[in-house]
């Protein structure tokens, strides 16, 4: 399994009318965790697209348990279990500074052909990345 650790801080706009990280924000947060975990890596989705190749999300699910306030510094922990085919699964975990487990979430990106817009495999490099570095077949 591949991991990489994010840190955020939390802006006061990202702040409800009860002082809450509004849930929207926690989307947001993902979606910077998961490009930096690709630059960890190598990777960016510049040069995915640069190669015809787009990651649309196709499915979100987010679970709250604890919430988040203005200035806090979180950590969110993207976790990738399994090589990516079609489908590209990535897990979030978002935890305090106490270490407090806050929220946890999923996304399930796709990848098109940036010409015809149309389903294809991940390319194989980024398959082989994510084998290489502990993906489960």
């Amino acid at each position: 399994m591949l991991t990489c650790d994010v840190k955020i801080r939390v802006w006061y706009k990202h702040t409800d009318q009860m002082g809450f990280v509004h849930h929207s924000n926690y989307i947001c947060y993902y979606e910077e965790a998961r490009s930096a975990f690709m630059r960890e890596y190598g990777v960016s989705y510049a040069r995915m697209e640069a190669e015809g190749v787009l990651m649309p999300i196709l499915h979100i699910e987010s679970d709250y348990r604890r919430p988040a306030f203005y200035d806090d510094e979180l950590t969110v922990r993207v976790l990738i279990r399994e090589v990516p085919r079609v489908r590209f699964t990535v897990d979030y975990e978002v935890y305090n500074s106490q270490g407090e487990l806050l929220n946890t979430g999923r996304t399930t990106l796709g990848f098109l052909r940036k010409e015809s817009m149309r389903p294809c495999r991940a390319p194989q490099w980024f398959a082989d990345l994510i084998r290489a570095n502990g993906g489960e077949e």
